[in-house]
């Protein structure tokens, strides 16, 4: 069913259709209101629109994270682990961790991996590349061998886990971010391995397990200050390693996918690298990886001629924001002439995304690497689209990259 056969209130932005294309329901919420009553869901209302969306992440005093950033409502339900110390508090809970994390991920800190990066980056892509064969072409498809492959190398480096057991990250993740919607077959097929990912992840957060010189080790060393608690510092560790991997994987998916459909942005990309950070930020926006977050109405809020009654969830739409061309001109073209800064794909204020200059980095050194090396990167074969409740990514990507000859 679509959105012109039903009000667009009525329609599930969960169902399998929606999160296989999201953008006419996104279009249809938009025109409908600055906010839209989700009549499939009790006490849900939906906000589509950039400037309504970009004021409620940054009124966290009326529109609160701490009941819960997803549908389930902590006021109520009992969370299905504890909530995370930077998504799902608000001051002063949320401060002290925010604090101390802010300049381990900020880019003073990131400096020292800069170059670590772009060499695991050169190392890569030389690896991938080394069997193109006389005709200078490699068919792979991206998301194992570049979006999900390169993150998983050198993020769980910096946090300073161990190699062995890093095939958790990712399903942890998907669940993690499909556990934000209701219960539906997608959260139902992650539940029987829930308990294995979230133990091997829970585990890798202790002192004992980190490398001394990671992100990791740099949290605890703020729990000895007494800048966070000890009891607290695990859950910061964790926060990194819930929501710095699978983002960043379905970024690069998203900047992949832009450059191999146009082919015009590559070779901007290429004479002048650059641009590696405007691409990916306006791959972001275009693609948006992270489509919805919830917040609560702490109280009674007026939003256009609608009240959000107090204790009732507001789903906002960032991708459908980042798209809204009330704000955004020619808002479905990928454009490097445009200046993305203001895309709430990583959030925006107190809330928004903490290793966002992480994903930038990593985006950077591996499309420089690609850049030196790979002359033009074409689609092979139609991609194919994981679903998650939250995220917007691609199972699939297979795609022809063209050596220099």
């Amino acid at each position: 069913m679509t959105t012109t056969e039903v009000p667009v209130g009525e329609v599930d932005p969960f169902s399998r259709s929606t999160l296989e294309n999201p953008l006419p329901f996104q279009a249809a919420l938009r025109d409908a209101g600055p906010i839209v009553p989700l009549t499939r869901y009790d006490d849900l209302y939906g906000m589509g629109r950039y400037a309504e969306v970009h004021a409620a992440l940054l009124d966290w005093q009326r529109f609160c994270s701490g009941s819960g950033v997803g549908l389930s409502n902590f006021r109520r339900e009992q969370p299905w682990r504890p909530p995370s110390l930077l998504l799902e508090t608000d001051p002063p809970h949320h401060d002290a961790p925010r604090r101390v994390l802010a300049p381990i991920l900020g880019p003073r800190a990131l400096r020292r991996l800069r170059e670590q990066w772009f060499a695991a980056g050169e190392e890569h892509v030389d690896a991938l590349l080394a069997d193109s064969g006389p005709a200078g072409v490699v068919e792979v498809d991206v998301m194992p061998a570049l979006a999900e492959s390169f993150p998983l190398r050198v993020f769980p480096d910096a946090v300073g886990i161990p190699r062995e057991g890093r095939e958790h990250l990712l399903p942890y993740g998907d669940h993690l971010f499909n556990a934000f919607g209701p219960a539906n077959d997608l959260v139902a097929k992650g539940a029987p391995h829930v308990a294995e990912h979230a133990g091997w992840v829970n585990a890798q957060c202790a002192r004992e397990v980190l490398t001394d010189d990671g992100f990791g080790a740099a949290i605890w060393a703020a729990a000895d200050r007494g800048e966070i608690t000890a009891e607290q510092a695990p859950l910061v560790v964790r926060s990194l390693l819930s929501a710095g991997v699978d983002t960043t994987v379905h970024g690069l998916g998203a900047v992949l996918r832009a450059m191999a459909t146009h082919p015009e942005a590559w070779a901007r990309l290429r004479a002048d690298p650059k641009l590696a950070r405007v691409a990916f930020d306006e791959a972001i926006r275009w693609e948006s990886p992270v489509q919805t977050f919830f917040r609560t109405a702490e109280v009674d809020v007026p939003v256009g001629d609608t009240v959000v009654p107090e204790g009732a969830k507001i789903l906002m739409f960032l991708g459908s924001a980042n798209r809204d061309p009330r704000h955004w001109a020619d808002p479905d073209r990928f454009d490097l002439d445009r200046d993305p800064s203001g895309h709430v794909g990583f959030g925006m204020g107190l809330h928004q995304c903490v290793g966002q200059h992480v994903a930038r980095l990593e985006a950077e050194a591996l499309l420089a690497a690609l850049a030196a090396r790979v002359e033009r990167i074409e689609v092979a074969a139609a991609p194919t689209r994981h679903h998650n409740n939250t995220m917007r990514a691609f199972e699939t990507q297979p795609m022809r990259l063209r050596l220099d000859r």
